[in-house]
């Protein structure tokens, strides 16, 4: 795979337009927001989970596309582009997420299995192409994954089974935050949590607004109606996939040095 392409494709050209806010689909919730996201003392919350449930049951189905900001903890901030497709697909586009920060990336979920592809913009017009790095609906590698992909759909599951190992907490909206927010967090410290701990916002409709894991804080910042399905933005090719670390450096020979 070829890298180095600026984020982020003509659909997420389209989201950066100031008027597509006003064309978002549903009536965005307002909800006072403040900088503490504190979960109250006490534990696992009923009336949080359930709200948690039927919020993360709606997102499901919820078929649309949206613009984040994700903001490492270093305070570098990076483009998201979600698109969610009515028939499960999806595919996130991520700014500078892999290769040493230094080049964008899409991961996109099919019925063929999980894809790393590069990415086309204008600035720099390649042919898209991709790696399949996972069988659908299993995690990328670690080694091969911007981390922010499985915020949207690879822990709805877990979200909605009321026996999972999850303590669930509804609290403050994170800051700037639109719908309901909950603290999760796993119940057993002996466990490998079963999904990114951390605090999750969902508008009413399902779609999520904001995220706060160990790798960074997600807002969202506009929103339209999704695809009916999400393709691959080029075809699939053997080879190794990018890695999200940087590449060696390349030695260059000393000037006037002898060959071996």
């Amino acid at each position: 795979m070829r890298p180095r392409s600026r984020l982020l494709s003509a659909s997420a050209a389209a989201l950066l337009v100031p008027a597509v806010a006003a064309g978002c689909s549903g009536t965005p919730e307002t909800t006072p927001t403040t900088a503490s996201s504190q979960p109250p003392a006490g534990g696992d919350d009923p009336d949080g989970r359930a709200d948690l449930i039927a919020r993360a049951t709606l997102a499901q189905d919820k078929a649309y596309a949206a613009l984040y900001t994700l903001t490492g903890g270093d305070g570098r901030q990076r483009n998201v582009v979600a698109t969610i497709g009515a028939d499960g697909t999806w595919r996130v586009d991520v700014s500078d997420a892999v290769l040493g920060g230094t080049t964008d990336v899409s991961i996109v979920s099919t019925a063929a299995g999980v894809f790393q592809c590069t990415v086309s913009s204008p600035s720099n017009p390649i042919t898209p192409t991709c790696v399949r790095v996972a069988d659908a609906g299993k995690r990328v590698p670690k080694e091969y994954s911007p981390q922010v992909e499985r915020l949207f759909r690879q822990w709805l599951p877990v979200f909605t089974d009321r026996q999972s190992a999850l303590s669930v907490t509804e609290v403050e909206p994170l800051k700037g935050a639109q719908g309901a927010c909950f603290s999760i967090d796993s119940i057993s410290a002996a466990l490998k949590a079963p999904v990114d701990i951390g605090i999750y916002c969902y508008a009413r409709d399902g779609v999520l607004t904001a995220a706060r894991v160990d790798f960074g804080v997600l807002k969202l910042v506009s929103q339209v109606t999704g695809p009916a399905t999400v393709a691959l933005p080029g075809p699939e090719v053997p080879g190794q996939a990018m890695s999200t670390d940087a590449p060696p450096a390349v030695v260059q020979p000393s000037v006037g040095a002898s060959p071996a």
